[in-house]
Parts: structure tokens; C-alpha cells; sequence
């Protein structure tokens, strides 16, 4: 099954990592969403792509300077700036999204926050609609320890040494390089290996659209609804 992951949401419309943006993601046709685990202050787990809060809301300095309830005074904004809407935690979200028929890419931002994100995921019954991503080659290799149950894919820059070694050491199951990095014939290759493939760094409709020609499993998009049309004019399998 092709998976059309909301990156962050719809976040190229609504404020990345929040309801508002998970919700229009779903409106726009995504059957996955994927999302970024850190850890407050008091150790709540939430939703937030950066160390630092300057960027997405009207905060600054790092989110683990901050408690939870601290956070809920700052608003995430959108590129446009015409939306708003708060920091929401991990629980939350799989309240409002863990029954639905989607698949989940959880991207592991911080150190050592592995046992508790599964822990949390193992609540809600998300063991098999789950995977667990990072630029982190240690936060896969903790949480696949953790739990050999939960899927994970390596997240990796064009400069990283051996990546398909590392993924394949742990009894990992994705490759995902950055887009400008992906052929036909890597994708062949990974595919021969047993590895699925997700790419990332899908800047533009046509980058998603070779992508989507070279037969990977699913790519992480800001913009779910071009996606879906795109699948839904060329009768892409989902």
C-alpha cells in the first residue's frame, strides 16, 4: 500500500504538528501522518519538529526549557500566518487518531525518549500501523532493543557512511534518503535487499512525482491533497 504521509500535517496550509493540521491532512486524502516526538520539562511527550520554539510559534528558546502547561501559552503558526493553534502531546493525538485507518511515521527528535514514546503507543494499540523513524542512528537502535516488535526506518543525509549497514545491524525495515539522493535503480537495489523506501525532502510537485514513478512505498508531503490527485489521475495502487 502506497502511504501518502501529512508531513507535520497539512503543513504547508496549517500549523505544522498540530490538530488543526493532522485533521486537514485526513480532508485532503492522506492515509498516513507523520509527526515529531520531544520531551518537556516535566516530561511530557509532544509534537514539535525543532529544539527551539522560535521558528513555529510566537515562543522562543528550547522546548525543554518549558512544562507542558508553560507551552500551551504560545500559539504555532502557519506559513501564511492567518492560522493558529496550540502544542499538543503524543497522548492527545492518539486519542484522536489512533482508532483511524492510517499509518503513523513517528520521528524520534530527542535523545532517550524511546521507552516512553512506545510505551505510549503500546496504549493505544499502534504496534502495527506504527514506524519509528530518526536521523538518530542511536534512538532506532534503542527503541528496536526496546521493542523488536515496532517497525523503524533510518532518516539519513547525503553525507551519512553506510546507512544501509546500519539499518540492516539492527533488523531495521526503511531506507529514507533524501529525494535528490533516490534512482530507480537505488530503489531496485533496497527493494532487492528487502528494505521498503520513503523518501524525504519532497520540496515540489515535481519531485513527488518521480518519486512516485521510481515505486517507493510512501513519501512524507506538506501538501497531501496534490498528492492525492496525482495518485487519483495516474490510478496509482493504494
Amino acid at each position: 500500500m502506497f502511504v501518502n504521509y501529512a508531513h507535520r500535517g497539512a503543513s504547508q496550509y496549517f500549523p505544522e504538528n498540530t490538530l488543526s493540521a493532522f485533521y486537514a491532512g485526513l480532508r485532503m486524502g492522506a492515509n498516513g501522518i507523520e509527526t515529531d516526538i520531544h520531551k518537556t520539562k516535566d516530561g511530557v511527550l509532544v509534537l514539535f519538529h525543532d529544539d527551539e520554539l522560535d521558528r513555529a510559534t510566537d515562543g522562543t528558546g528550547l522546548i525543554t526549557d518549558y512544562t507542558y502547561e508553560e507551552l500551551l501559552r504560545f500559539r504555532v503558526h502557519n506559513p501564511a500566518g492567518d492560522r493558529v493553534d496550540c502544542i499538543v502531546t503524543l497522548e492527545d493525538f492518539l486519542k484522536y487518531f489512533s482508532f483511524r485507518d492510517l499509518t503513523f511515521a513517528i520521528e524520534l527528535k530527542q535523545d532517550h525518549v524511546e521507552k516512553e514514546t512506545i510505551d505510549m503507543l503500546e496504549r493505544f494499540g499502534m504496534r502495527e500501523k506504527t514506524i519509528l523513524t530518526s536521523f538518530n542512528y542511536e534512538s532506532i537502535k534503542n527503541a528496536k532493543a526496546y521493542n523488536p516488535n515496532y517497525r523503524v526506518g533510518y532518516l539519513y543525509e547525503p553525507d551519512e557512511k553506510e546507512p544501509v549497514e546500519k539499518l540492516r545491524a539492527i533488523g531495521g525495515e526503511e531506507l529514507c534518503p533524501l529525494a535528490e539522493l533516490v534512482t530507480q535503480k537505488s530503489v531496485e537495489e533496497f527493494h532487492a535487499m528487502g528494505f521498503s523506501v520513503r523518501p524525504w525532502g519532497i520540496y515540489n510537485a515535481d519531485i513527488m512525482k518521480e518519486m512516485c514513478s521510481y515505486g517507493v512505498e510512501g513519501m512524507t508531503v506538506n501538501f497531501p491533497d496534490v498528492l492525492t490527485e496525482y495518485l487519483e489521475s495516474t490510478g496509482h495502487k493504494e
